[in-house]
């Protein structure tokens, strides 16, 4: 099939890529010049494991391009919409001005009969707007097909996706025909781009628009709660003396619960969790449904909780005086394997630290140079030793492997003090403390003596 992808960002470029890799012919379209021109080399304008040989490939084989230009969507039959919904600078609701504006400007070069199918994450309502767009066009088909990409492992998840989701108009009973059950319209037409995931019994939803609108919000809202949860619980377990690494494991053990998302650190942050239940948030309220509107509003108070509650550990770990004290950072990125720096948690600690007057280093395996352009106030290191010079204090703020297999030893010989605070709780305690580190995480210090701790290793304020 001919296939457009509206949008070439996180979503868009792994979508094109993946489509083309599937054997359609596909051209992506953005207004950014410079990102196309580098998609066109084969290249991601961002680190996001696998997408670079996708794109390559795609390069080569010819069934993948990418311009500025919405004429060279004209002949396609399929046009996906990947543009991006970030949240409003003036509410926590999500800004759909870059969708309509990309749907309007579509619109012109949309042939007879096609399909457009939006992707983005959206609010209940969504699709309503667009259809005033569309209203000149009543040949033109809409459909929504909710994407479930994580950053780091979104190339996996197009080519090996849990599920397809089809929203379409009036829904399943819809969607195909009642004599034979063969799909129709929009459903046709997305199950003829799946073709391949389909044969390989990917599962396939078909639902009405709310539904389809509303499945990622609601699934991200989820993930979130699941993150929040523990990490409440992990200030109870600072409080009393228990353990949430061992309470969440034990937790974990029943299958009503699971051990996914029930690791406690310092939170969640990116383009999307964050993102999307203040939206779901801005949603309940106007729809009136006040207890998730208010369920919402603590899932998000308590995450931002865990960025505070690490800065209070690294002041307590300094004897109570960040200033002049030389901090290393490992991690700015909001997760490993993404370069990705939107509403980091470990940069929002860091700033944090800054500001009380902390000499803050950080280093990342991939995001330094956004970090740089982003925070001009903070220090950044490429190397991982180089950054752990002289520090008086480490803290491991985002999981990258790298940093999961420092050496106790070897880092110990950079540092000025063997304090670590590990906000992830991944590294083993006990390895580092047997090259004489004092490791603090979150929720894991049952029985311990803090500030007995920090003055064997020295606790007041450097002069």
């Amino acid at each position: 099939m001919k296939i457009s992808v509206i949008g070439c960002g996180y979503l868009g470029a792994v979508h094109a890529a993946t489509l083309a890799s599937m054997g359609h012919t596909v051209v992506g379209i953005d207004v950014d010049a410079a990102k196309v021109e580098q998609l066109g080399r084969g290249q991601a304008p961002f680190f996001e494991p696998g997408l670079d040989e996708l794109l390559a490939d795609g390069r080569a084989t010819g069934r993948l391009s990418f311009s500025t230009d919405f004429s060279r969507a004209a002949q396609a039959q399929v046009h996906f919409l990947c543009v991006g919904t970030p949240q409003s600078k003036t509410s926590d609701g999500a800004d759909l001005s870059y969708l309509v504006s990309a749907t309007g400007a579509l619109l012109p070069h949309l042939a007879r009969g096609a399909v457009v199918v939006g992707k983005s994450t959206v609010p209940v309502g969504t699709v309503d707007m667009l259809q005033e767009v569309l209203a000149g066009r009543p040949d033109v088909q809409l459909g929504w097909n909710p994407e479930f990409l994580r950053q780091g492992t979104a190339v996996k998840d197009s080519l090996v996706p849990d599920r397809l989701v089809y929203g379409v108009a009036g829904g399943r009973a819809a969607a195909f025909n009642p004599r034979t059950g063969a799909p129709r319209g929009v459903a046709a037409a997305l199950d003829a781009v799946y073709e391949p995931l389909l044969n390989a019994r990917i599962p396939r939803l078909v639902c009405n628009f709310a539904t389809a609108e509303l499945i990622k919000s609601a699934a991200n809202a989820y993930l979130a709660t699941k993150v929040s949860f523990i990490n409440a619980i992990s200030e109870l377990c600072d409080a009393s003396g228990a353990d949430v690494a061992e309470l969440s494991e034990a937790m974990g053990m029943d299958p009503r619960i699971g051990n996914r998302y029930m690791h406690a650190g310092l939170g969640f942050g990116g383009g999307c969790l964050p993102k999307d239940i203040r939206s779901l948030r801005t949603q309940a309220a106007a729809l009136g449904v006040d207890p998730v509107d208010e369920w919402m509003g603590v899932v998000d108070s308590i995450n931002l909780r865990q960025r505070t509650r690490t800065v209070e550990r690294a002041a307590e770990l300094c004897g109570n005086g960040l200033s002049g004290r030389a901090v290393t950072i490992l991690g700015a990125s909001f997760k490993p394997e993404t370069d990705d720096i939107r509403d980091s948690p470990a940069l929002d600690v860091a700033v944090q630290l800054a500001a009380a007057g902390a000499h803050v280093t950080v280093t990342d395996p991939k995001a330094i140079n956004h970090a740089w352009l982003r925070f001009p106030q903070l220090r950044f290191e490429a190397s991982t030793s180089r950054a752990l010079e002289g520090a008086e204090l480490v803290l491991l703020l985002t999981e990258w492997d790298e940093y999961r297999r420092l050496s106790p030893a070897a880092t110990g010989g950079l540092v000025r003090r063997r304090v670590i605070l590990d906000a992830r709780n991944v590294l083993d305690p006990a390895a580092w403390q047997a090259e004489g580190w004092v490791v603090r995480g979150l929720g894991t210090n049952a029985g311990t003596d803090v500030r007995a701790d920090v003055a064997a290793v020295g606790g007041t304020a450097r002069k």
